[in-house]
Parts: C-alpha cells; structure tokens; sequence
C-alpha cells in the first residue's frame, strides 16, 4: 500500500498551516518553501481541501489558508477521503475481471484491510501530529495564538 503524492503533499500542507500558522492565514509560497511541494500540485490540492471544509482561503494581500475548525476536529481519515475522491486513478478492486479467489478471497481481505487503515487515520487528527512535531522540537516560524473557538 502505497501514499500517492497528492495525498502526502495534502497532508503535508494540512500539517503546515496548523503548526506554522499561529492563528494567520498561510500563504501557498510559504507552504511550498518549507515542504517543498510544487507550486502545481498544492494549488489544486489545496483548492480540494477547501471544498472538503478542511481549509478556508482568505482573500486579500495578507490572505493565503486556514484550518476551517480546530486541529483536534480533522483527521487524517477525512483528508485522505478528500484527496481520494481529486485522483482519477481506476480503483483496481471495483475492475470485474479476474479470478473466483482474486473476488471471493483477495479482494474482500485487501477491502478489510483498508478499512481498519482509514478506522486508525479517524483517530489520528492534525493536533496529534502537532503535538508530535513540537515534542521533536521542529521549530515554529511564528509563535502560536491563543484560539478561543468553542
């Protein structure tokens, strides 16, 4: 089982503006000079996240994206739900062809296991994966706001 980029960059971006943010919108250069993500790629991420209701974009000279609810609301769960519905990539265990085992054995296993991933990805939210950055001591660009959003 394999990340496609698309997917890690998302999660990368995601993870970027929660720990770098402070509460300010990020900007997408800000984003792409820190994780090095092509500038192609993560607009239209990006974009997909937004009409996931993952981000928000902010308009004006200081805009750039925000988290749209607290880190400790998203999981990594729905942002590879998000993703997966922006690639066009056949799914290869909905193809008809192939064997009585590759159907009645293989797939439905194959089917199981990617459940129980995505079950683990709902209880890993972004606030986790903060907690995890800040306690291997990777340095914020700016100082966190108090956020008092209930």
């Amino acid at each position: 089982m394999r990340i496609s980029k698309k997917l890690l960059f998302a999660l990368e971006a995601v993870l970027d503006i929660a720990y770098h943010s402070g509460g300010e919108p990020v900007q997408s250069s800000e984003i792409t000079r820190r994780q090095k993500i092509p500038k192609r790629y993560l607009e239209q991420v990006l974009q997909q996240l937004v009409r996931g209701g993952i981000l928000m974009g902010v308009r004006g000279p200081r805009g750039g994206y925000r988290l749209a609810r607290e880190r400790r609301r998203i999981s990594l769960g729905e942002i590879t739900r998000t993703v997966r519905a922006l690639e066009t990539a056949k799914d290869p265990l909905q193809d008809s062809s192939g064997s009585e085992l590759g159907h009645q054995i293989l797939r439905p296993l194959w089917t199981e296991l990617l459940d129980e991933t995505m079950t683990r990805l709902d209880l890993i939210t972004i606030e986790d994966l903060c907690s995890r950055a800040s306690s291997a001591h990777i340095a914020r660009e700016v100082e966190e706001k108090a956020d008092f959003t209930i």
